[in-house]
This record gives structure tokens, sequence and C-alpha cells, in this order.
């Protein structure tokens, strides 16, 4: 199948200017972007087709080319626009240009300067700090910028300059025939500058290692897992680039006594036999400091669970808070004197079905279900 003509394809008149063929290139590229279009094919020939187009048209050299020959002038050039190895370093330029933040690939920014890394620290801390927040002071070894050289990576009294193989772009092309590749450049290494007298301090870098103090403020409700950020405070760029985050990852101690779920908290309460039988109350603490009283009404079971509203975890960046739930555990007596053991059993014999209610009916739904087994045998 024949080619289309390229300036069919991007819709522009054989004279269009070099800003009119960047304006058709980025309007129909946004609008072909496979990412756009998931699993269309049709969009993504397309979009093949209007990149051929523009890398053809956007060059002086191949557009004069193929103003003179047509498709004919690249069918003997071993691969067309397009179709060679270095396509996708040719595309991911243009799409930083015209697309991206303004940084090139590397994590560089604009000018070559190479943007700091991101940090990550591990922060402990107890579950009533978790309640009520706290600012937390961390040490950690970082890059951060050389003071001798101010950043710039040359010996004081010196400067970097700019770089005679890419003359400051950072970028250097190679031309062959119609074809011209960009490449960065192998003499700064994409920074467009180079240091002849490089800084004593921190060797040309631009920066060195030292330990760095920070406190951190952490509010209240945080939960295990929590990630807070703090820009700018990673390592700082080469030469003077920007610097990287520092990500700070919560993780919670393990508590004596509560554990958590969300805002919730949960404790298990030991109480004696005879205030579940006769009932009571007792007393918890919490973590807002103060003592929480808890009622037990007569004839109290077993993993009863009993709930204190609000006394829970505040939720983070709101003015909510959690319960708190208790569930009581009735403590069997141990070791027990003579006298005690005959008042237990005096205790017994005056027992009745009313005083043992869940007990008496379960055995007396078992006898039931044996008696009718055995009756229909």
């Amino acid at each position: 199948m024949s080619k289309r003509d390229y300036y069919e394809v991007l819709g522009v008149g054989k004279t269009a200017s070099e800003g009119e063929l960047k304006s058709a290139f980025r309007k129909l590229a946004m609008q072909y972007h496979p990412d756009r279009n998931p699993g269309d094919t049709d969009a993504e020939l397309k979009f093949k087709e209007i990149n051929e187009a523009y890398q053809t048209l956007s060059d002086g050299q191949k557009r004069a080319a193929y103003d003179r020959f047509g498709h004919a002038a690249f069918a003997n050039g071993g691969g067309g626009p397009g179709f060679g190895n270095d396509f996708s370093d040719f595309m991911s330029d243009i799409f930083d240009n015209f697309f991206g933040d303004g940084r090139a690939r590397g994590g560089r920014a604009s000018g070559g300067r190479e943007r700091g890394a991101d940090l990550r620290y591990n922060l402990e801390i107890a579950l009533e700090e978790a309640y009520s927040g706290k600012n937390a002071t961390i040490r950690i070894p970082t890059a951060v910028t050389c003071e001798a050289c101010t950043g710039t990576g040359a010996k004081p009294g010196s400067k970097p300059r700019t770089c005679p193989t890419c003359g400051g772009h950072g970028r250097v092309r190679a031309t062959q025939g119609f074809f011209s590749i960009e490449r960065t450049c192998p003499n700064c290494h994409g920074r467009g500058e180079t240091i002849d007298d490089p800084c004593g301090q921190c060797g040309g870098a631009g920066r060195v290692t030292r330990e760095r103090t920070l406190s951190v403020n952490i509010p209240p409700g945080v939960e295990e897992g929590t990630r807070i950020r703090l820009t700018g405070e990673g390592e700082s760029g080469l030469r003077g680039g920007p610097s990287g985050d520092l990500y700070i990852f919560l993780s919670l101690k393990p508590h004596p006594f509560f554990q958590r779920d969300g805002a919730d908290l949960f404790t298990r309460v030991p109480i004696s036999m005879v205030t579940a039988a006769l009932g009571g109350e007792f007393t918890v603490p919490t973590l807002d400091g103060s003592d929480a009283k808890v009622k037990v009404p007569e004839g109290t079971q077993s993993g009863k669970q009993f709930r204190l509203k609000g006394k829970g975890m505040p939720v983070l960046r709101s003015r909510d808070m959690g319960d708190l739930y208790i569930q009581v555990v009735v403590e069997t007596p141990q070791k027990l004197t003579k006298r005690q053991r005959e008042l237990l059993m005096e205790f017994d014999q005056e027992c009745s079905k009313e005083t043992h209610p869940e007990s008496s009916g379960f055995f007396s739904r078992v006898r039931e279900f044996f008696d009718g087994l055995s009756g229909t045998n």
C-alpha cells in the first residue's frame, strides 16, 4: 500500500513553517496517542504515521529531500524515518519537550542539572504518640550542597564553562545522509557544562555527605504505614540541581494493653466471678490520660463487650474519635481454701435452672437430642 503524502498526514501545506508543523503534530499526537486509545489498532497506526511524517518534515535536510524526491528519497536508506533503532529515543525527546515537565530523561532537570534522589526514613512511635501527635527529631546522613563551591562543583574562584562539544545544550546531533540522530553529549553527560578545575571538597560533584537533623511533625491519628513527605529534604542534586524529597514511613510499637483497629481500640479485662455474678464496676486507663469507669451489671457472662464512645483513637485530620471496646473475662477462682470450697459446694447445691439458665438449657437440649436418636432405633 502506497504511503500518504506527509503534508497531507499532518494536515499542513507544503509551505508550512516549523512552528505550524510542530503545532499540527502536537494536536494529532495527543489525539491518536495509544494511551488515549487503548486497544485501538487504527489509532496506533495513525500515531506511527504522523510520527514518521513529522520526523521527516521537521528536519531541514530530510524535508528538502522529500520535497524533491518524495518517498523515493528514503526507499534505499536502510529503513525510512520512524523504523530505525533510534526512533524510540527520538520520540522520547519530542514528548519530553512537548508534554513533559521540562526534565530530560534520567531525572535531569532543565539545563542538565540532575535532581537529587528521594530518601526513605523508617520511624517507630508508641501508640500514645500516635494518639496525641508529636514533634520528632531525626538524624539522617544525606548529600547536601557543598558550601565551598556553593554547589557548582568548580574550585572556589573558578566556574564551570560551557561544554565545547554540545555548546551547552547537553545533546549532540549526528547526521548520516538524510538522517539525523540526537544523543546525550558524551563530554558533559547532558549537563551542558564542564569543569576544568574541580572543587577539592566535593570532587566536582557539587555536594558532600553530611548528617542532618530534622524536625518532623507527626499529627494525631496516624496509623501503621502512614507516609509523611518532606519536600526538598532528600539528597541535594548534582552541581546545583534540585533536591529530592524525604519520605518518612511510620510504624507503631505493640502496646501491652490496647490493640488497634482503625480508629477503635480493643482490650480485655479480667473480673472476678463474684463481680460478674453480683455486679459492680472497674476502672480502665485511657490514652488521653484519664480513667474511665465501667459498670458491670448483675449476671455478666465472660466475653461480654462494653463500649466507651469517643475513647478510642483520633481520626487523622478530623475531629472525630474512635471508640474503646472492653471485653470482660470472668476469672475462675484457683487455690481455694477448705472453707471456700465448702461455700462453693453449698452454693452449687442451692443453684437451680434459673441460676444457670444457659448451661441448664444446653444440657436439656443435649438429652432431648440423644433421646430422640434412641427412639428411632
